[in-house]
């Protein structure tokens, strides 16, 4: 489950952004160590191709480097870089005109659920290297919003309010979204490995 922001994180999030702003020699440096995984994570979850993934990383780091100014500290450093390079990795995809999700059909009532768990234990079903393969397999089917969501929830384990202000998305819609996802991976993975089934 995703943790609450660490009081001394926000501190050292704030001594980090000083020395950049200040010009602290290998200040940025340290920051972009820090957060590339997480810009790689994000932008590669949602246009999926290696050589794209590592331009518009530059770019998103380029762009904080630009507007760091910009950040307040209301929200983790790392959710301010996340919205960063989501929304480089947003321009990409609407640019090529690539659909960021599966909108939902008919009456189907997903966009009311409130609750993110549905009884599949995503965690669980990642406990064998077999089982990591299968469930990478099934992520990548999912449309790039929906990848995102579940790498920002579980791999980088940022809570609903703070992926909410990393994607614009409202916290209720974030909800449904993973709700859809892991529905999508359960229905996606119980063929194969029948003992996630509910």
């Amino acid at each position: 489950m995703p943790a609450s922001p660490d009081p001394q994180d926000t501190q050292a999030d704030r001594v980090l952004v000083e020395a950049v702003l200040a010009g602290a020699p290998g200040a940025f440096e340290r920051l972009v160590r820090e957060y590339q995984g997480l810009c790689w994570h994000v932008i590669d979850r949602m246009v999926r191709h290696p050589e794209d993934t590592r331009e518009l990383c530059q770019e998103a780091f380029l762009r904080v480097h630009q507007a760091l100014h910009q950040y307040r500290g209301e929200s983790a450093l790392k959710s301010w870089i996340a919205q960063v390079a989501y929304s480089v990795a947003k321009r990409h995809l609407e640019k090529k005109r690539i659909p960021l999700a599966d909108m939902p059909g008919g009456e189907d009532g997903w966009s009311l659920v409130e609750n993110v768990g549905d009884g599949f234990d995503l965690e669980g079903a990642t406990s064998d290297g077999e089982a990591v393969a299968l469930l990478q397999a099934a992520i990548d089917r999912l449309p790039p919003l929906q990848r995102t969501l579940l790498t920002l929830y579980h791999l980088e384990e940022l809570p609903i309010g703070e992926i909410s202000r990393v994607t614009g998305l409202a916290e209720g819609t974030i909800k449904s979204h993973l709700f859809r996802s892991r529905r999508q991976l359960r229905g996606l993975l119980e063929p194969t490995v029948g003992v996630f089934a509910a």
